[in-house]
């Protein structure tokens, strides 16, 4: 299992070098989180932020989000990251869209959910389409390369 995490680890590294940061500089993804996420685990348990880039936030802060998402009501309501709160437009078998109805960025923003067996995956990137399609190919490079070490 050590090594497993290990190798999680380096490629998580890797990976947010390569995908996120400011989109200034031609990132795709502007903060992102791996999230220990657990359905079947005890519910008296916090969420725990197994890694995050780009952002800063606790288990805490994310508790409203993960509650959320266990709710499974996607369709229907809103949910918040941080400041910011998001309404969901596209839901797929292991992952969804949503686009922060109170932004400040002329451009917009939006956010990109993965669920990677027992991991959340969070990827926020600021613009439109053309920049969830850049951030949706990233999170999926990420899931497939997880994915294909620890499965």
């Amino acid at each position: 299992m050590d090594a497993d995490w290990t190798w999680a680890c380096r490629a998580w590294e890797k990976w947010t070098a390569k995908h996120v940061g400011s989109s200034v500089a031609g990132m795709p993804v502007k903060a992102a989180l791996l999230l220990n996420y657990d359905p079947t685990g005890p519910s008296r348990l916090l969420p725990i932020v197994a890694e995050e880039e780009g952002t800063k936030f606790t288990a805490v802060d994310l508790q409203p989000f993960i509650n959320f998402f266990r709710r499974n009501n996607l369709q229907t309501e809103f949910f918040s990251i941080g400041p910011n709160q998001y309404l969901v437009t596209s839901i797929h078998e292991h992952w969804f869209c949503a686009r922060c109805v109170n932004t400040t960025q002329p451009g917009g923003e939006g956010v990109i959910v993965m669920q990677i067996g027992a991991y959340l995956l969070v990827s926020m990137y600021d613009g439109s389409v053309g920049s969830a399609s850049q951030a949706m190919v990233a999170v999926d490079q990420f899931a497939w390369h997880f994915n294909r070490r620890t499965h």
